[in-house]
């Protein structure tokens, strides 16, 4: 089976900064992935590369077997670690948005999805609590028909009370058979629904595998493993 994602000894420098260092994992359709780490292992980096965003220094990412770019990206649902959208915007004016410029896009999905959140068409986007706006974002990308979903830090900024219900907002929500990438650091909340999951510290891979043969392997839970590898 080919990888949705792909990526081999990849490398990303700021300047002197090295944000990935030749990093090499693959994410697989119908899979659940956990990219974690804590603040500034690359995780961000390595999820706007995968998007398009930025180019790598050295080395190799595929997305259906090709380099991030303009066709890309109508495979890719991307949502950032913080608000993309003008501030000046309506909610309805942000479904048109995307609307226009994603063929995958259901608008009736989205619909559906913010009346469901509690977000009204009418609200602009600059009146909403940072939690509203990450819903609304959620909503927003999860209405995409996509073969990659990259999600960075989805629940960081909801409170704990709310953070089941985005869950269960995203894996209600993603195409089935489509990979879908979560990136976070809270992993007690996420751990019930990841299959696999890719450990990140200083731009390297330092844990890959499935999550039910690691736990078996190692005799405990994600949350716990994660936190004697990074020594939390």
């Amino acid at each position: 089976m080919e990888a949705v994602l792909n990526c081999q000894s990849l490398t990303k420098n700021f300047g002197a900064k090295t944000a990935l260092d030749h990093f090499s994992a693959a994410v697989y359709g119908g899979r659940i992935t956990g990219l974690l780490g804590p603040n500034g292992s690359g995780k961000t980096t390595l999820i706007k590369l995968a998007a398009g965003l930025l180019t790598p220094t050295d080395g190799a990412v595929t997305v259906c077997g090709t380099a991030p770019g303009t066709q890309t990206k109508a495979h890719v649902a991307y949502l950032p670690d913080r608000m993309s959208l003008p501030n000046h915007l309506r909610v309805r004016e942000a479904v048109e948005f995307f609307a226009d410029f994603y063929v995958d896009f259901q608008e009736e999905k989205a619909s559906a999805l913010l009346s469901e959140l509690k977000i009204q068409p009418d609200e602009r986007i600059g009146t909403m609590s940072k939690g509203t706006r990450e819903k609304l974002q959620l909503a927003l990308v999860m209405s995409r028909a996509a073969d990659l979903y990259l999600l960075d830090e989805p629940i960081g900024g909801v409170d704990p009370a709310a953070r089941d219900r985005i869950l269960d907002t995203i894996i209600r929500n993603y195409r089935e058979e489509a990979a879908l990438v979560i990136s976070t650091h809270l992993i007690g909340d996420i751990e019930p629904v990841l299959d696999d999951v890719i450990m990140i510290q200083d731009g390297r891979p330092v844990l890959t595998g499935n999550v039910e043969e690691l736990r078996e392997t190692h005799g405990k839970s994600m949350d716990a493993l994660f936190r004697e590898v990074f020594k939390c």
